[in-house]
């Protein structure tokens, strides 16, 4: 053995084989500190409140009207809390299918506008299905003159797009618009 590696005493205690508590330099500090990642996860998560980009034409609407089938929506937007009004009832007291629901939620979540606008809606016409689908169209569109930066998002969503789909209208002399009476070739 050299004099580098020498044995130590028994009454000497060796800096390797002592248990020691984990000391808090400034050299282990990094690694004690959690990633910026986690520390966002952790935060408590606050509410984005959206400024406008535009000014409302009438000072304090951004008004959409969106159509579907035979149903007619008007929507109103603005600053506020979340809240979300339908025919003077709230969305999910007026749908109840979860489904429209979600689908009407969606664009708001696309856009990140989520709780940080109030949305009136009046409807009228069709059925829920229609009334849904022109919900989200007229939202789309009032969020797009609220704030021209997400027309890129609501174009890709397909909430710009109007759905021209209407019921075939019934011919004469047939039970239906497609049905026909039974054919008999005798």
């Amino acid at each position: 053995m050299t004099e580098d590696q020498s044995i130590p005493e028994a009454n000497e205690v060796s800096p390797e084989s002592t248990p020691s508590t984990p000391e808090f330099t400034a050299e282990t500090t990094p690694e004690a500190t959690p990633a910026p990642s986690v520390v966002k996860d952790i935060a408590p998560k606050t509410k984005t409140i959206t400024t406008p980009k535009t000014e409302p034409q009438d000072g304090h609407w951004w008004w959409g009207t969106g159509r579907r089938k035979a149903a007619v929506a008007r929507v109103r937007i603005r600053p506020g809390t979340g809240s979300f009004t339908v025919n003077k009832k709230d969305l999910t007291e007026y749908f109840t299918e979860l489904r429209d629901h979600k689908d009407i939620m969606k664009v708001l979540e696309k856009t990140n506008t989520k709780g940080s606008l109030d949305v009136f809606v009046n409807t009228n016409g069709g059925g829920y299905t229609g009334q849904g689908g022109a919900i989200i169209l007229g939202l789309g569109r009032a969020l797009a003159k609220y704030d021209p930066s997400l027309d890129g998002v609501l174009r890709s969503n397909g909430y710009l797009s109007r759905d021209p789909r209407r019921v075939e209208r019934k011919k004469p002399g047939q039970p239906g618009a497609r049905k026909r009476f039974q054919f008999s070739k005798r």
